[in-house]
């Protein structure tokens, strides 16, 4: 039987990933979003999750038998985002529900579900390091909780398995996402080289010297697709991180390297990219132009907000995967090697200079 999936957020950097993963695994792939792009193997479906009306009749004769959703709105309020976030999924299961082809969904989250939401971010009383899936839920309103109770519900009265997938800060490209740390670290480096500006660690001494740990968005396919083809990993929550730590005191440092620029020790004074990077619109729209760049909009690349959030926190953030390596997922990528080949690729999108 063909396998037919739905990827739902497909112009995102989550989405891209899976996306192309599974087309070159040989599966027919359907790619859901506001304004599908256009990407290899993968059939643009247009269509608004929160429009119902236009999600069934965008949906009618897709009948995916998988569907991976990569996808979220971010809100003003944890209870806006709650309401949102859980009605854009009860809407996209009611309109796949008439076809009943569904046998899998997976969902992906991250780590907000043990670090808590927006507004009680990596505060109150957290789980031990190394955060692992048996800790639970925090007693605290998060939409995570709300899409995955969304998931349960829609499984219990349609009959599918379900997976669910929680990384850590994703390494990936795309244009005109909310999220992208290193992205936005390779924007700002190229600003760093083009003015002489130091490149300056923007977070907490705790990120600073603490193990972490992140997720190449190529892992994060590879989790994916094992759980949704896996009899084992069925009705499972799942970490999902590359596989190695660092400190940021060391990775600092070979990111600066491969911009052949100078990195500034860290004193201990944190400088938000937020406000490193405030008046830089101009001086990207000018380098883009010197260098026939792809993207003049610097809004649409960098996302200085999360990475602060991300580099800013005051505690150690160090992820386990024991369980699904003992279920017989085993991808591994080493995080700096994640970054370099990300660096490459957007040399070649020309979404930075290729010097």
């Amino acid at each position: 039987m063909t396998q037919r999936a739905l990827v739902v957020g497909a112009t995102g950097i989550q989405g891209q990933a899976v996306g192309r993963r599974l087309a070159d695994e040989g599966w027919e792939v359907f790619g859901l979003a506001r304004r599908p792009g256009e990407q290899p193997g993968v059939t643009p479906v247009a269509a608004d999750l929160l429009d119902p009306e236009s999600l069934a009749g965008a949906l009618k004769d897709v009948a995916p038998t998988h569907v991976f959703l990569t996808t979220w709105l971010r809100m003003q309020s944890e209870a806006e985002n709650i309401r949102v976030n859980a009605a854009m999924l009860r809407n996209l299961f009611a309109a796949l529900r008439p076809a009943r082809s569904v046998r899998h969904v997976a969902l992906v989250t991250g780590l907000k579900h043990y670090l808590g939401p927006f507004e009680a971010y990596g505060k109150g009383d957290l789980p031990k390091t190394p955060f692992r899936e048996d800790q639970g839920r925090l007693d605290v309103d998060n939409f995570y909780y709300a899409q995955e109770d969304e998931l349960f519900a829609a499984a219990d009265q349609d009959g599918f398995t379900w997976s669910i997938h929680r990384p850590h800060t994703v390494i990936g490209e795309a244009i005109g996402n909310a999220m992208n740390m290193a992205q936005t670290l390779a924007v700002y480096a190229t600003i760093c080289r083009e003015t002489g500006r130091p490149f300056r660690f923007p977070g907490s001494q705790a990120q600073w010297d603490s193990l972490t740990d992140m997720t190449d968005a190529r892992q994060l396919a590879a989790q994916v697709l094992w759980a949704a083809t896996s009899p084992e990993a069925r009705n499972e929550d799942f970490n999902i991180v590359n596989g190695d730590v660092f400190r940021w005191s060391w990775l600092w440092f070979r990111l600066a390297q491969w911009f052949g620029i100078e990195a500034e020790a860290f004193d201990g004074i944190e400088r938000p990219l937020e406000e490193q990077m405030a008046g830089d619109a101009a001086i990207w729209a000018e380098i883009a132009e010197r260098h026939d760049l792809a993207e003049r909009d610097l809004a649409r690349l960098a996302s200085p907000w999360h990475s602060d959030a991300d580099l800013g926190r005051p505690i150690e953030v160090v992820t386990d995967m024991s369980k699904s390596r003992r279920m017989g997922f085993t991808g591994y990528v080493a995080t700096d090697d994640a970054f370099f080949d990300l660096f490459e690729r957007l040399r070649a999108a020309r979404i930075i200079p290729a010097y």
